[in-house]
This record gives structure tokens, C-alpha cells and sequence, in this order.
């Protein structure tokens, strides 16, 4: 339980303030925990992050698979963006995507959270891509579409969505951005009456 407080309260920090203007002591005082629990279940920092990253891929997995493992429409594709980018806007777009903003932060130096980062986002990709080859299956989508290149190019807008949404404190440009690779995904679409 102890361990858990630590790193939900982590996460919550690390993703309001950033990875890098948290220290140690503000996670013991967000989770009410002592020095000692703290260093008894986490070294140091870079142990923590690494604790945190595969906490917030099980909460984000966790979430859009509910959306993605039933994904075989456009419309089901259009309904799971709307609630990414709804969730966004709550908060303005001000926190970013939290994965996204521990690797901005730590990529570049912690070879071990890059490593975890790298997984968390191609097991995210894939779940994308999974739902798209269904939509492939059942043939609402061209045969020369490819899901995984899709799935790239949608992650790729969504963290740049969620990227340009923080610095803006307005979701319109991540709106925009994800829009723009639905549109690129639509075009393999086929027209509803070759769908029978």
C-alpha cells in the first residue's frame, strides 16, 4: 500500500509539475510517507520514474483499451480521439500526455526509462494498430492500408497534439493535429455501400 501511495502521488506530481522540478521530498510530502518508507521501497529517483512509467502505461492501456480492443469502425476510431482529446481539455491541455512528459524530460538521459518509454509506446501503437487491422478484416478499410504506419502516424499526432495543446493551454491545435491524421486514415476508407 505504501509503495502504491508513493508512486500515485509521484505520477501525479511528475505529470502537473514535470519529472524534473520534483524532488524526493515533495513525493514523501504529496504521499505522506517518511524518508525511511520512501528509500525503503524506491533508491532513488531514477528507480522511482521507472515505477511511474509502468504505472501511468497500465492506467493509459488500461483506459483505451476499452475503446480499442473493440475498435472495427472509422466512427469507433472517432469516438476513442474525441475522448482523448475531451480528457485533454479538462485541464485546458495544460499537463501534456504523461508518458510523453517523462520522456521529454528523461529520455535523453536515463537509458533505463528510455527503454520503458520505447516499450510502453509500441505496446500503445499496437493496441492501435490491432484495432485497424480488424477494420482492415472486416473490410471497412482499403487492402493496401497499412495499421501499423497508421497507428505511427496517429500516435504521432496525438503526442504532438498533446505537446502543442500544453504550450497553447487550449486543445484546438491537438483537435487539429489528431484530425489530420483521421483524415489520412479515412482516405483508405471504403465508401459505405462497398461495405456490404
Amino acid at each position: 500500500m505504501t509503495r502504491s501511495r508513493i508512486v500515485q502521488a509521484a505520477a501525479e506530481l511528475f505529470h502537473v509539475k514535470g519529472v524534473n522540478a520534483v524532488t524526493l521530498d515533495d513525493v514523501r510530502a504529496a504521499s505522506g510517507t517518511s524518508k525511511s518508507q520512501l528509500y525503503h521501497h524506491f533508491a532513488d529517483k531514477d528507480e522511482l520514474v521507472r515505477a511511474v512509467i509502468a504505472f501511468q502505461t497500465e492506467a493509459i492501456l488500461t483506459r483505451d483499451r476499452q475503446y480499442l480492443e473493440r475498435m472495427n469502425s472509422f466512427r469507433a476510431l472517432q469516438r476513442w480521439t474525441d475522448t482523448i482529446i475531451n480528457l485533454n481539455a479538462i485541464q485546458d491541455g495544460a499537463y501534456g500526455c504523461p508518458l510523453g512528459t517523462i520522456a521529454s524530460a528523461r529520455a535523453g538521459t536515463d537509458s533505463g526509462a528510455r527503454a520503458m518509454l520505447e516499450a510502453s509506446f509500441v505496446e500503445w501503437v499496437g493496441v492501435i494498430a490491432a484495432g485497424l487491422r480488424r477494420m482492415k478484416e472486416n473490410g471497412s478499410l482499403q487492402a493496401d492500408a497499412d495499421p501499423d504506419r497508421l497507428a505511427v502516424s496517429l500516435m504521432a499526432a496525438l503526442q504532438g497534439g498533446y505537446l502543442l495543446a500544453q504550450t497553447a493551454r487550449d486543445t484546438t491545435p491537438m483537435r487539429i493535429a489528431i484530425q489530420m491524421a483521421l483524415d489520412h486514415i479515412n482516405s483508405y476508407t471504403l465508401a459505405p455501400e462497398k461495405q456490404l
